[in-house]
């Protein structure tokens, strides 16, 4: 590390096809969600997260293209086109924003690692709803190569999906 690194600070180098851990937790196979919705593959192709935080992170560089009102979930479109969807828990819309506290909002230009929202998971669990949080390339179509990382634990230090054109 040079001078001016430890001055100002290193630039981390981000992969522009590489999507991070948006949350700390348990990566998990997408067919692993108790919800066919997602377990399927209908809205796209991606992983799960067992989250142990509730701080929902960005997993990419990019632009925020829907918070949705309630906070449970959130579209980002990173700097090179990927389309990311991230839905805290399953049926958490129901909670009507309760336990939520969104971050950021519709148009915000995200660096990896922002905070996006924070759920309470511990509010979630009381409701009786599971805190598993899909993470889906929307448009997974569009890369020739889509490979995951899951089976372990993770950060927003670890690259969970890389894709390829």
């Amino acid at each position: 590390m040079g001078l001016f690194d430890k001055l100002f600070g290193k630039k981390e180098e981000i992969n522009p096809n590489h999507v991070y851990a948006p949350m700390t937790g348990e990566a998990m196979d997408i067919s692993q969600v108790p919800d066919p919705t997602f377990s399927s593959g209908a809205m796209g192709n991606g992983i799960a997260i067992q989250p142990t935080d509730g701080k929902v992170c960005s997993p990419v560089n990019g632009t925020v293209d829907m918070m949705f009102d309630t906070g449970h979930a959130v579209t980002l479109v990173s700097d090179n086109g990927i389309e990311i969807l991230i839905h805290v828990g399953l049926e958490t819309v129901g909670l009507n924003g309760a336990p939520f506290q969104v971050k950021v909002q519709n148009g915000q230009k995200v660096k990896k690692g922002d905070i996006l929202m924070i759920a309470d998971l511990d509010a979630i669990k009381a409701a009786g709803l599971p805190t598993i949080t899909p993470v889906l390339i929307c448009n997974t179509d569009d890369y020739t190569t889509f490979n995951t990382t899951t089976g372990k634990a993770v950060t927003n230090a670890d690259v969970v999906i890389e894709l390829g054109k």
